[in-house]
């Protein structure tokens, strides 16, 4: 599939699953995947986390404003890539300045009341959040919004919540909005999650879970799964390193040999497991999966991200030939 296309399938795409899955990796791949397409990108966050900043090799951590993560042009004819925080309590603010009630706005702050506002109704909080990507989608500020989501868990409830507000509340904004939110959801062609798992057992359980969750009771759309963090494919595994070691005239002592035969050993049965994962997600799940290569390091930057970036748009050309 065409890398542009796949990008503009949705004007929003959800990232979500279990919490340690690398939802914030994959979100930052995914806008630079679109930005390699030309198209302009922006990250929302959702949950106050860090990271996503030190991926495009930018210091400090997102607030409500929005910053510009990898401007446009690099490389040249790539888009550019922004990202911004929404909270609840500021969505609640601006959406009450926006309607003429700055007065109110400002004495709620004064007295520490923005909280107990946005909790009044069981999910509001949500709605206030959703409601604000629903508007920065009308305002077509950027042609692919990324919404990094809260864990699986709270993903549920967090989409489900335009639904439970218009079972519980029969008239007023909060109605409006999350009837705008709920069509918002229920539109392909505006929103789609997008379900992230490691190729292991546990999370692997959780996603299958998780989506038919959104299916059954949010209704939103499921674009392929990401698998995250998949050990790449090593020839020679099963030569032995003394032979190995001879055939390139390099003297190897036995206790170094059995070290790598161990490793060996240890790389061929993550491998097998691994498959043996991805291979059960595709039985019980009926999505195209797109993997992303394990990163042997313990610090993800801008090197990292783009080499992230490139599989992932090489798993999206790949998944069109299936």
């Amino acid at each position: 599939m065409d890398p542009r296309a796949f990008c503009t399938s949705s004007r929003i795409f959800i990232v979500a699953g279990k919490g340690g899955v690398g939802k914030t990796t994959v979100s930052a791949a995914l806008a630079r995947t679109a930005a390699l397409a030309g198209l302009s990108s922006l990250i929302v966050e959702v949950e106050s986390r860090s990271g996503l900043t030190a991926l495009f090799g930018r210091a400090g951590v997102l607030g409500y404003g929005q910053i510009e993560l990898s401007a446009a042009g690099s490389p040249p004819g790539a888009g550019a890539v922004v990202a911004r925080t929404i909270t609840p309590d500021d969505a609640l603010l601006e959406y009450l300045d926006e309607h003429g009630m700055r007065r109110l706005s400002r004495r709620l702050t004064r007295g520490g009341m923005i909280d107990v506002v946005a909790t009044a109704v069981p999910g509001v909080k949500d709605i206030l959040v959703l409601g604000k990507v629903k508007a920065l989608e009308r305002e077509r500020g950027a042609d692919v919004i990324i919404v990094d989501a809260p864990a699986a868990g709270h993903a549920i409830t967090f989409l489900e919540s335009a639904h439970g507000l218009l079972d519980a509340v029969r008239a007023g904004p909060i109605r409006t909005q999350a009837q705008e939110v709920a069509e918002l959801l229920d539109d392909p062609a505006r929103s789609q999650v997008i379900l992230v798992t490691l190729p292991e057992e546990t999370p692997v359980n959780e996603l299958v879970d998780t989506a038919y969750a959104l299916e059954d009771r949010v209704g939103v759309a499921l674009g392929p799964v990401v698998v995250n963090g998949v050990y790449p494919a090593v020839a020679g595994l099963d030569v032995d390193p003394l032979d190995a070691a001879a055939d390139a005239g390099v003297a190897l002592g036995e206790a170094e040999a059995e070290a790598l035969r161990a490793a060996a050993a240890f790389r061929r049965e993550r491998v097998e497991l691994q498959q043996q994962q991805t291979a059960r997600l595709a039985d019980a799940l009926p999505l195209a999966q797109l993997a992303l290569p394990f990163l042997f390091t313990d610090r993800l930057g801008r090197t990292e991200l783009e080499r992230l970036a490139q599989a992932f748009t090489g798993a999206v050309v790949t998944m069109g030939g299936e």
